[in-house]
């Protein structure tokens, strides 16, 4: 049997820092990163009324809108990213959308700038 995935990516900008770090470490300073974030949905059957996986418009606009409660922030500020690593971001964006996207099966986040990413998955 086939299955299909469907991905959108948002993009997004924030700063963080590990508290954790020694003192003088350049990871232990606030800094900012440009990042990207994909989310992939799954299915092997389609909505029979539209021949698809699910709305890639709705999928899209669930996606920015995870993105923008990051937007120029401060990621050690919000709740699960008090550790800001790309495995605590793929975390994060997982628990946001998998209530309302029972198909997520991926979600990637990256730094393109720096060529770092990481793979969630679920």
């Amino acid at each position: 049997m086939p299955t299909f995935e469907i991905t959108k990516q948002a993009t997004f900008d924030a700063a963080h820092h590990f508290p954790n770090e020694p003192e003088g470490s350049i990871y232990r300073r606030v800094h900012g990163h440009s990042f990207t974030v994909e989310a992939t949905v799954r299915s092997e059957t389609l909505d029979a009324a539209h021949g698809w996986v699910a709305d890639l418009g709705a999928l899209d606009r669930a996606l920015k809108a995870a993105a923008d409660e990051l937007d120029h922030g401060l990621l050690n500020e919000k709740p699960g990213l008090e550790m800001p690593s790309l495995e605590n971001l793929c975390l994060w964006f997982a628990n946001r959308m998998k209530p309302d996207w029972p198909g997520l099966c991926r979600i990637q986040v990256a730094r393109p700038t720096i060529n770092e990413r990481c793979v969630l998955t679920l």
